[in-house]
């Protein structure tokens, strides 16, 4: 076993414990109904947080429309299972697959724009995309989808989202990933250097809309109802906000942007008048002393107590 997967297993050891402290804590009642959607929506947040950091933060996209591909593998899951009888996993899948064909043929033509143009085209789509879904009665139109089984729980959440990290975090580091990160840094000079931009940013397009499609079809079966407001415009600009605010081209910071957000979301529900105001002052205070987010390019394991840990259990120096 080489050192990379002795890392990649050392961090699913220390992804199990949390998950084992967590679930405990939620089966020994000493954390709430309230509290508990709110673990299960961080997972979802990091999920869709970390899938848009592959088109933003690593490839240098700029997509404001992902909250439309989460819409697209909400409603196709509620659909498989409520319709159809299908378990969770089969529609999470079925979900995954639209949303990323979506996102192919999205990304064709959308993806030779850069820049500003890119994300108006992007925003524009995502809200393509909710718009049709509000005028489809099959799926309940604009009143939303009702009577979803309560399938999600935090098992499902945790696992799912585990999956996730440990996906990108290989694609990331294998050479397609190289590829995306070449782009972020110089288009024309990966291309001068006979890196298909087109092929690889599509690509990255894709797999970040197909996570997205899984975090849709988890968080439409936490809720008995779901409806096209729940993936407004305003949703892709909360998940960016997550991506901006960890760190672009960090999964460390991508979760700690989820994290982050989502607990000041429902640590301050209890005052909704002052709510917005005091997070929108913490985006600035964070822009003002961190602009480069919480982490950066950083990432967990390049602090030195935990990298001393794992060059002793891996043998060798290398980055997570």
């Amino acid at each position: 076993m080489n050192s990379v997967r002795k890392r990649d297993l050392t961090m699913l050891v220390f992804g199990l414990i949390i998950f084992a402290v967590i679930q405990s804590l939620i089966s020994g009642g000493f954390i709430g109904s309230f509290w508990q959607l709110n673990i299960i929506l961080i997972c979802v947040n990091v999920i869709m947080a970390v899938s848009l950091n592959l088109i933003n933060g690593y490839t240098g996209q700029f997509s404001l429309g992902h909250a439309g591909f989460m819409a697209v593998g909400a409603y196709v899951g509620v659909v498989s299972t409520v319709n159809f009888g299908l378990p969770l996993i089969v529609a999470l899948i079925f979900g995954a697959a639209c949303a990323g064909v979506l996102g192919f043929l999205i990304g064709l033509p959308t993806l030779r724009l850069r820049g500003d143009y890119l994300a108006i085209a992007t925003l524009g789509l995502g809200e393509i995309i909710r718009i049709v879904i509000m005028n489809i009665e099959y799926v309940g139109g604009a009143a939303g989808f009702k009577g979803i089984p309560h399938l999600t729980n935090f098992a499902w959440v945790f696992f799912i989202m585990l999956f996730t990290l440990f996906f990108i975090k290989n694609f990331v580091n294998s050479s397609h990933g190289r590829a995306c990160i070449a782009i972020r840094e110089n288009e024309i000079a990966a291309e001068a250097m006979g890196v298909n931009t087109t092929k690889y940013k599509v690509m990255a397009f894709t797999i970040g809309a197909a996570f997205a499609g899984i975090a849709g079809g988890l968080f439409a079966h936490q809720f008995y109802l779901i409806s096209p407001n729940s993936f407004t415009f305003l949703s892709s600009f909360n998940y960016l906000i997550m991506v901006v605010m960890g760190g672009m081209g960090s999964i460390t910071g991508s979760i700690a942007g989820a994290f982050v957000v989502t607990f000041i979301s429902a640590a301050l529900a209890s005052i909704p008048e002052l709510r917005m105001i005091i997070y929108a002052i913490a985006l600035i205070l964070l822009m003002f002393y961190r602009p480069q987010g919480l982490f950066g390019y950083m990432e967990f394991t390049n602090f030195a107590p935990i990298k001393k840990f794992l060059d002793k259990v891996s043998g060798r120096k290398e980055e997570f």
